[in-house]
């Protein structure tokens, strides 16, 4: 990883980050921390572990299951071809997540970081391949899954308001620039309130599932069992085909490493990390597997096809006069997804400032909530900036190809450090057929996605090499104004956010 050196003073460092003054703070600083804060010996302070066992659990459920299992489950069934061969697509991208969870799992436990894939590909191969994965995650993944997200919150939300039309375009923009900003407030100001909102609303989208399954289950127990007689009629076999109906059914798993971006924040991350994800991902995939069952025997192949929002379908068909409660059930899920999404990702960037990756003000921690608020502020404005591009759907096309890359390039890393660091603590070691197993797979989705899909691997290929020439001139060998005005906004942010440096070391 790249070394951040910490000054006395307000000199600059190298690279696009810089410290503030460690010196200034003396005892006027240190009577502001409450008796829980942690003050090092420089004086810095630290982000608060008040994440249980319990809490994991529900952020991965929580971020995995959005809008994905209620809207766009067709993407599978249309490259499959076949009900049979989508369910089987469902179950493989369910034990593929949990294959690359384990991996993550060694991984976050070797390197008990926040930051995911970032600390992870730094540590293994270096400071310019973290760069790019921070690089496409600052562009690409994280404001525009965000971005998504709270649209898809607006529209169901405003959908019963406008039942024969589309609600209109200002207002959907308007409401989700509304919720993300109040998610954004609620995860600067408490990480306990984002626990709890994660974790009511992760319920309410469980009982939703639930809902529709049993629903299925009733409609098959009457003996409706035509639609499932036939399941690999026209399966698609073509390794393209097949390549994207994974990536479609990994899109609605996406989400299983964010754990990893909130490692420091974890009670006894060495136990409570493997345990967590060996809960959720489980539980995740028996769910959607019997959630798509329902689909399938409820809804003809045709049907699902043509339907802008396959859960709504359901409902209308199923659930009568209670069908109202569908549009409900999508939003409150998008709304728990965002919050957990939220306070993850921003993790994401508050390392990468604190490594020096990008300006030091979003590695600021407040010194009264114990929150990166600079970080949350800065992904937000991110968030809200993609909001009102009109088509910002489009770059979901390229968020896939670009994920399952980095992923690929993390897990390689796994086996990196076992050559490169044979004698280092591993509290957790898969068996090496594990990540092999993974790499071979993702490896499989990368090569065809280029056949199936040139025109996005293209954009996101270049999107990621653009990163290099920006690598160099802001952090390799920096320009000295990107330093001065680094610096400059540092002590602004300090100053306006009451915000004091984190006080971890950097390896």
């Amino acid at each position: 990883m790249a070394k951040v050196a910490v000054a006395d003073s307000l000199a600059p460092v190298q690279g696009f980050g810089d410290t503030i003054s460690r010196s200034r703070r003396g005892s006027n600083a240190s009577s502001r921390l409450r008796p829980d804060q942690s003050d090092s010996d420089e004086g810095g302070i630290k982000l608060k572990k008040e994440l249980g066992l319990m809490d994991g659990v529900a952020i991965i459920v929580g971020v995995i299951v959005g809008a994905g299992i209620f809207v766009s489950p067709k993407g599978v069934l249309l490259y499959s071809g076949s009900i049979g061969q989508a369910i089987i697509v469902w179950i493989f991208s369910g034990v593929l997540s949990m294959v690359g969870a384990l991996c993550y799992a060694e991984l976050g436990t070797m390197i008990p970081k926040s930051g995911g894939d970032y600390a992870y590909i730094g540590e293994a191969f270096g400071p310019l391949p973290a760069f790019l994965y921070l690089w496409v995650a600052l562009l690409i993944l994280v404001p525009a899954g965000n971005a998504i997200t709270a649209i898809t919150f607006a529209q169901y939300l405003l959908q019963p308001l406008w039942p024969t039309c589309e609600p209109p375009y200002e207002s959907v923009r308007l409401l989700a620039a509304l919720i993300t900003c109040l998610l954004t407030a609620i995860n600067c100001y408490n990480v306990k309130w984002v626990a709890r909102v994660t974790e009511t609303f992760t319920g309410m989208k469980v009982l939703a599932l639930l809902v529709i399954a049993a629903a299925g289950a009733w409609y098959l127990c009457s003996g409706n069992t035509e639609l499932l007689e036939n399941p690999f009629e026209n399966s698609k076999v073509q390794p393209g085909f097949i390549a994207l109906a994974f990536y479609n059914g990994l899109f609605s798993y996406s989400g299983w490493n964010y754990l990893n971006f909130v490692t420091e924040e974890l009670k006894d991350p060495y136990r409570n990390l493997p345990r967590a994800i060996c809960i959720s991902m489980p539980t995740v995939t028996i769910i959607y597997v019997i959630t798509n069952i329902a689909y399938f025997a409820v809804l003809a192949p045709d049907v699902m096809l043509s339907s802008q929002a396959v859960a709504v379908t359901f409902a209308d068909k199923m659930l009568g006069f209670m069908a109202w409660v569908m549009p409900l059930f999508v939003a409150c899920s998008t709304f728990g997804s965002l919050n957990g999404a939220i306070f993850a990702s921003s993790r994401l960037f508050f390392v990468g400032a604190r490594n020096g990756h990008l300006p030091a003000a979003i590695s600021l921690i407040n010194v009264n909530c114990l929150t990166p608020i600079p970080s949350l502020i800065f992904m937000c404005l991110l968030t809200l900036l993609l909001l009102f591009i009109r088509d910002v759907f489009t770059i979901i096309n390229y968020v896939s190809y670009v994920e399952i890359l980095f992923i690929f390039i993390s897990v390689s890393g796994l086996l990196r450090l076992r050559q490169k660091q044979p004698d280092a603590k591993r509290p957790i070691r898969v068996c090496l057929v594990i990540p092999i197993i993974f790499l071979l797979t993702a490896g499989f989705l990368v090569v065809f996605s280029v056949f199936e899909s040139p025109a996005e691997v293209a954009i996101g290929t270049i999107i990621i090499v653009l990163g290099i020439p920006v690598y160099y001139i802001t952090i390799h060998k920096p320009w000295k104004w990107l330093t001065a005005k680094s610096q400059a906004i540092n002590t602004f942010c300090s100053k306006l956010f009451v915000c004091m440096p984190n006080s971890d070391k950097l390896d």
